[in-house]
């Protein structure tokens, strides 16, 4: 069997850290919306139990989050397989849209039920915040107001809006990013209800610019335009429309700002489980 299917990345419409664990992590308050754009995945099955990995990784495939994933359905279903998957990437690694996360959980979702696996959403949910803590909300494949360390959902329906996504030529290092003294980790706990009538704000975005004095400029020029932000960690950066013909003009008026741009809608629906629902 061959399945391809569009591995999403999010956004972060706003971010707040609001104290630091026990166990090293921090607890955010943030909310996510899945776009209609991402990387390309192909999944062939295979008659042995080999596996192949093919895209353009810069990591050891035992570092690769496909690979932890197929290991991760391994040991939950008790069973071994072989898969070919293909992956072309699109989602800028590094810059807070959640591509590596996405693929994790394209994979998980994806391999369960061509492979009939048969393993519970529940099950999935939980063990996938093992492979990091933006995979949850690409296995649930909705919008959500995360609380914890991003894995406790809420799923929220949000309005279709259109985003112009910004990704400058920047590696935002997350390890540098809470090293920093001036992170703000001391944002008070909210409501949504409170918290979405609210500017979008991402307590990341003080202390990347700091370091990064373009990613300062483009979100300058972004915000006289329409809601701007900062996604997850950086470097990537987005404005919000309502329609597509705006979005489309400020794209070509600020391409030279962008090393790489895209537009891409909203849905409160993953387009991963969308396709799974129709085999």
């Amino acid at each position: 069997m061959i399945f391809t299917c569009i591995s999403p990345c999010k956004l972060n419409l706003f971010l707040y850290i609001t104290g630091k664990r026990d166990d090293g992590y921090h607890n955010l308050q943030t909310l996510f919306t899945i776009l209609d754009y991402g990387d390309e995945m192909t999944f062939s099955t295979r008659n042995d139990n080999k596996v192949n990995i093919d895209g353009n990784f810069d990591c050891d495939l035992n570092d690769n989050l496909i690979f932890k994933a197929i290991t991760l359905l391994k040991d939950l279903s008790k069973q071994d397989f072989g898969i070919d998957i293909k992956v072309l990437k699109k989602i800028k690694t590094g810059g807070g849209l959640g591509g590596g996360s996405s693929n994790a959980a394209t994979t998980l979702l994806v391999l369960n039920k061509i492979l009939n696996l048969n393993i519970d959403k529940d099950t999935l949910l939980l063990r996938s915040r093992d492979l990091g803590a933006d995979v949850p909300v690409f296995v649930n494949g909705t919008s959500a107001f995360a609380e914890g360390i991003g894995d406790i959902l809420s799923p929220k329906k949000l309005e279709e809006k259109y985003y112009l996504v910004i990704c400058p030529d920047i590696h935002a290092s997350t390890k540098e990013i809470f090293a920093s003294k001036d992170l703000k980790r001391d944002s008070p706990i909210r409501s949504f209800d409170e918290l979405i009538t609210l500017p979008y704000h991402n307590d990341f975005t003080k202390t990347v610019v700091n370091l990064h004095c373009k990613i300062g400029q483009i979100l300058r020029e972004l915000v006289k335009y329409g809601p701007a932000e900062m996604s997850g960690s950086g470097s990537s950066l987005f404005v919000e429309f309502d329609n597509f013909e705006m979005a489309k003009k400020v794209k070509e008026k600020l391409l030279p700002l962008a090393h790489f741009s895209f537009i891409a809608k909203n849905t409160n629906t993953s387009p991963v489980l969308d396709k799974l629902s129709a085999i």
